[in-house]
């Protein structure tokens, strides 16, 4: 028996799109982590102690009172670390495994594209699970929970922080010139679970759309980018994703 070919006629179209190109980007936001149970740690969801996340993550906030901002930190990845990847984060990297062409640029933190075994990806806010030497600049992998406050490089002793771009930092350029590349190379672009206001991540759509990529959009509700896709499937990323990636 051949896969059950989808109901809806516009998930039949993005999907008949998706099989024809032979270069595929995904870009992933809040929205998957969401359908795992991760919460955003920002607004209602973000207050900690009556903190914000926008008071917390920032480069004033951990010169500061270090103390304050791992202990924060320690509280995100006590949660994360209870949650698991979803079908879409699955199905996402079974995709990558089938085409020789594909790049995954997550705007998520947690790490649960690694945990689902996505390897040709670009974390552009960072990873929770690395921590980077104020010192040495040195970045390695840390899930221990609860993490030791303060953490010390096993290098040179000196101070880490999360590995994590946070408010008033630039992203990593050479992130930005391996996603520009992925984006201007793609026939299809996928945009899943994000609401397309923060940047630059808010721009890529219009970059690849520009440089002929077909671009579909998934996600609950309609979003700043819905006008400026070519398709836009509304629903829950879990159950949406491994319907639109079967059989690719």
């Amino acid at each position: 028996m051949g896969p059950i070919m989808p109901r809806d006629p516009l998930m039949q179209t993005a999907r008949q799109r998706l099989a024809s190109a032979r270069s595929v980007c995904i870009l992933t936001g809040a929205g998957i982590s969401a359908d795992s149970g991760v919460p955003t740690f920002r607004g209602t969801d973000g207050l900690w102690r009556n903190f914000r996340a926008e008071d917390l993550a920032t480069p004033e906030a951990f010169e500061r009172d270090p103390r304050l901002v791992w202990e924060w930190y320690n509280w995100r990845r006590e949660l994360i670390v209870t949650k698991s990847p979803n079908a879409a984060h699955h199905a996402i990297a079974k995709l990558e495994s089938r085409l020789s062409q594909f790049w995954l640029i997550t705007q998520n933190v947690d790490g649960l594209h690694r945990q689902a075994g996505s390897t040709k990806l670009s974390e552009i806010h960072g990873n929770i699970w690395k921590v980077r030497c104020t010192a040495c600049g040195q970045i390695s992998d840390d899930r221990s929970v609860p993490i030791s406050i303060l953490p010390f490089c096993p290098s040179c002793r000196g101070l880490v922080r999360p590995h994590i771009v946070w408010f008033g930092e630039s992203l990593n350029p050479e992130d930005l010139r391996h996603c520009d590349r992925a984006l201007r190379s793609s026939d299809c672009l996928i945009v899943i679970g994000t609401s397309g206001v923060v940047y630059p991540a808010a721009g890529f759509a219009s970059v690849a759309k520009q440089a002929g990529a077909f671009v579909i959009e998934v996600n609950l509700d309609p979003t700043p980018q819905s006008e400026l896709v070519d398709l836009s499937l509304r629903g829950h990323a879990k159950d949406l994703v491994p319907e639109l990636l079967q059989g690719q």
